[in-house]
């Protein structure tokens, strides 16, 4: 007998108490976002001991804290335990690719990680958290806390609708969430940072400005070489591993049995986990009567 299921039920009880959470958090993300954006304050660099660096450190841990009490219910004790280790990818790894003469990040691995196996909420907080502990390191990480939350809900989504079934599509869905997330990072590293933190990426912008750009258009040119290219390798390594995992292991996260995820999670497949055997006759319950089969010894019933 299949254990009953200790997540689902309180996903299907409060579903509107969920995605208002899920709203208030992304408002909240996106709204210390523009904050950041319009009032352009140089003094977050400094550490988050200056009021700017708290302002945005409250929003964003807001935020964070909202998407992940939303998904909580959802969640699985197996993705609970993987969000730690998913912060600890991004950050090394990040700073790592960071100081190196390598045009990419790759700080979001573990980030694409959390949203394809439990969703773009899941992904978006796991994206924030990220950002918001690496601050306490590299200050300068803080103000992009908010593409990072952009990113895992981006992966999420295209998990949810399909594009990890099919391999070659995991880069093509990088590449456009690379261009977004290009895009929206772009101002703050112009106008909140000055430029890029990386040594590879500061020499594109570098180069850039040396020809006449000005800031904002070097650094969006930067983005839209670096992170396409950046964001299609850390979906094609993320793709890997996660088919790489057991199918058991794979069907312990809800997200991806209810969303078919990847290849080969159809509904009827799941169902026959649960079902019985092909060709057998199941017990009836305890106290119940059970039908007779026609042309048995049990049944009785005269014959014209």
């Amino acid at each position: 007998m299949s254990s009953p299921s200790l997540t689902l039920p309180s996903q299907e009880r409060f579903p509107a108490r969920r995605r208002l959470l899920e709203i208030l958090g992304a408002l909240a993300i996106a709204a210390t976002y523009i904050y950041l954006v319009l009032n352009q304050p140089a003094d977050i660099t400094g550490g988050p001991g200056s009021a700017s660096a708290l302002i945005a450190l409250t929003g964003f841990l807001a935020g964070a804290v909202l998407l992940i009490v939303a998904v909580l219910p959802t969640l699985p004790a197996s993705t609970l335990v993987l969000i730690p280790v998913a912060l600890v990818l991004n950050i090394v790894l990040g700073q790592f690719v960071g100081s190196t003469l390598v045009p990419f990040y790759l700080d979001a691995i573990g980030t694409v990680l959390i949203a394809v196996l439990a969703g773009p909420a899941a992904g978006a907080a796991t994206g924030a958290l990220s950002s918001i502990v690496w601050s306490f390191f590299n200050p300068t990480v803080l103000p992009f806390a908010a593409g990072a939350a952009l990113i895992g809900c981006l992966a999420g989504l295209a998990a949810r609708y399909g594009l990890f079934r099919r391999f070659y599509l995991a880069p093509v869905a990088g590449f456009v969430t690379g261009i977004i997330a290009g895009v929206v990072s772009a101002p703050v590293a112009a106008f909140v940072f000055g430029g890029t933190s990386g040594v590879a990426t500061g020499a594109i912008v570098s180069a850039f400005r040396a020809m006449g750009d000005t800031l904002l258009a070097a650094i969006t040119k930067q983005a839209l070489i670096s992170d396409p290219m950046d964001k299609a390798i850390v979906f094609t390594i993320v793709a890997i591993l996660v088919y790489a995992l057991p199918r058991r292991a794979r069907q312990q996260f809800p997200f991806i049995r209810r969303h078919r995820v990847l290849a080969g999670n159809t509904p009827a497949a799941d169902a026959r986990v649960d079902a019985p055997a092909e060709g057998t006759v199941q017990a009836p319950a305890q106290g119940t009567a059970q039908a007779p089969v026609p042309g048995t010894a049990r049944d009785s019933t005269p014959k014209g």
